[in-house]
């Protein structure tokens, strides 16, 4: 991890106290100064990026002073740009990932990527992910994190994660930990990001005994997920848009939805339950007004109701809006397509190389989707990123799982409009 404090013994204290871009009475680099942020990113480059490293870690980016967990900081009082500094403190992870994003785009067209424990208003035009920090490993703390990344998500920052399983981990022979760490990971894949992290003990797949292949499920899950999770992504590009989103974002008139903090929807379409209790098979939801789909079952589902489902500890309750269409990855390069049926609905499905800045140039793929009752309209490619695809489409009802299907039936894509009979 990078830590935007430094050792007074070191020599990269001394360079950064010798260019004046050492804050007063701290050991924390000054981000506010161009200057200090442009030294900032030399050592980077020199130390990551120019031996090929793909993402950075900026840890402690509050910054952490040896203070605790104290509200004080010695930056209160320092002078900072001829101000105090408490003016200036909440904005120094925007200025430290400034630092880095500005830093790379100036060398490289790949993309660049961050992952800092503090954010500041604007910091995502930074490639900036949040996480939520150094965190327990305890049911109690699960059920918190489910509103804080929507508080998170409604204030803007789309791209937000947690360490799966705690930061401060349980072990993972203990079959209270196991049962834990696998509700967190059900959740963790509709996170914007997803990812495990801990300290004391290992948490990989294979340290879980039985549950490993449950771990191993989800796993699959998120990557079948990849290309509506990618089309989300450009939806927050192109639109402002974040991808989990409290349910009063999406059903303002219900005013059921107004106090529920844990349930949230992923996309438009996916409204995600997640098990926060131990030793349970069941839990509450609520379904807003309208039909869903049990994305287990393919069971069609009437809403604007509270229900008990079915959650043994391989399940997280999962529900798709009628209406819904949704891209799935298949291991054969081909994307499923899983039509939900009823009413008149639409998705953008997005691509591009996945390495470059040329979408900003326009070197991107967007496929129309369009369902009309009966009809798949697979609309003419906009964008000049041309990759043929083969597309499997699905007509979801009762008794389709979420394994790969062979599709209803199978469309060549060349990136001219095809209009498709689902029903």
């Amino acid at each position: 991890s990078i830590w935007p404090t430094f050792g007074k013994e070191t020599e990269i204290y001394k360079e950064f106290e010798s260019k004046g871009c050492i804050i007063q009475n701290t050991t924390a680099f000054n981000p506010f100064k161009d200057e200090c942020r442009k030294l900032f990113w030399e050592h980077i480059k020199k130390s990551f990026f120019d031996i090929g490293v793909d993402g950075y870690w900026l840890d402690a980016s509050e910054p952490e002073t040896g203070y605790g967990l104290l509200f004080y900081s010695p930056l209160h009082d320092a002078k900072v740009n001829e101000n105090y500094g408490f003016k200036y403190l909440n904005a120094f992870p925007l200025m430290e990932t400034r630092a880095v994003y500005e830093g790379q785009r100036a060398v490289s067209n790949k993309r660049v990527v961050i992952l800092t424990r503090s954010s500041f208003a604007g910091q995502q035009a930074s490639s900036a992910i949040s996480w939520s920090g150094d965190i327990l490993s305890d049911w109690a703390t699960l059920r918190g994190q489910i509103p804080a990344g929507l508080n998170f998500c409604l204030s803007g920052i789309p791209y937000w994660t947690t360490d799966i399983g705690g930061f401060f981990s349980g072990n993972p022979e203990s079959q209270a930990y196991k049962e834990i760490f696998v509700r967190w990971f059900q959740w963790g894949v509709f996170c914007s990001i997803f990812r495990v992290h801990g300290t004391i003990f290992p948490k990989e797949p294979w340290r879980f005994g039985d549950f490993e292949k449950i771990i191993v499920k989800y796993i699959n899950l998120r990557y079948r997920l990849l290309p509506y999770i990618y089309s989300l992504a450009w939806k927050v590009t192109s639109e402002g848009y974040t991808m989990m989103r409290a349910l009063v974002m999406d059903f303002r008139d219900d005013s059921n939805v107004y106090n529920i903090d844990d349930q949230f929807m992923f996309g438009p379409y996916m409204l995600i339950s997640p098990v926060t209790l131990p030793e349970v098979t069941e839990r509450e939801i609520y379904l807003p007004k309208g039909r869903w789909y049990d994305f287990w079952t393919g069971r069609k589902v009437e809403g604007g109701r509270w229900l008990k489902v079915d959650s043994p500890i391989d399940i997280i309750p999962i529900h798709v809006k009628e209406g819904a269409i949704i891209p799935l990855a298949s291991r054969d390069n081909s994307i499923e397509i899983r039509v939900y049926p009823g009413g008149k609905t639409n998705f953008l499905l997005y691509d591009d190389d996945g390495i470059t800045y040329n979408y900003e140039k326009g070197d991107y793929s967007l496929i129309p989707l369009n369902l009309n009752n009966d009809y798949l309209t697979i609309g003419k490619r906009i964008g000049e990123y041309s990759v043929n695809k083969v597309f499997k489409i699905v007509s979801v009802r009762e008794g389709i799982g979420i394994k790969e299907d062979k599709g209803d039936k199978i469309v060549e894509y060349n990136g001219d409009e095809i209009k498709v009979k689902i029903n």
